[in-house]
């Protein structure tokens, strides 16, 4: 897995206009086998995912993130050679301040490792809306 410097690019992310409502693009490769000893030992890596995502919705009320799309992925045209991902999510948060205050909630740092136990690779884009009439649904 790819490991940047998260908190640098949080704190990055939070130079942006707090304000301004956020798309995260998840793009995810599950393991096999979850790693052990995160409380999903003997979960496949996607079983482990849908635990976190469990946990993670219980989240929702307080931070407002928001599946608002959700697809397999198949061919990579462009992209890194040999570079596949199982599954692709979009999550709209009200502001870049709802993310941000999330990652760093206690109870959400509590279920991310969850997060890392079940995914082999994965990616996190934060996007904004360039064309405000474009409708997802």
């Amino acid at each position: 897995m790819i490991f940047n410097d998260i908190e640098k690019n949080l704190d990055i992310m939070g130079t942006g206009n707090l304000e301004e409502p956020v798309v995260m693009l998840n793009l995810l490769r599950y393991r096999e086998l979850a790693t052990e000893g995160f409380g999903v030992d003997g979960l496949s890596g996607r079983d482990a995912y849908g635990e976190y995502g469990r946990l993670f919705a219980k989240l929702h009320p307080r931070f407002g993130g928001e599946p608002i799309w959700m697809g397999k992925a198949h061919t990579t045209v462009i992209g890194l050679e040999n570079e596949q991902w199982d599954i692709c999510i979009l999550v709209r948060y009200p502001s870049r301040q709802h993310f941000l205050d999330m990652v760093r909630d206690s109870e959400y740092q509590t279920i991310s490792p969850l997060r890392e136990a079940a995914l082999a690779e994965s990616r996190l884009i934060e996007m904004s809306q360039l064309l405000p009439k474009l409708e997802i649904s």
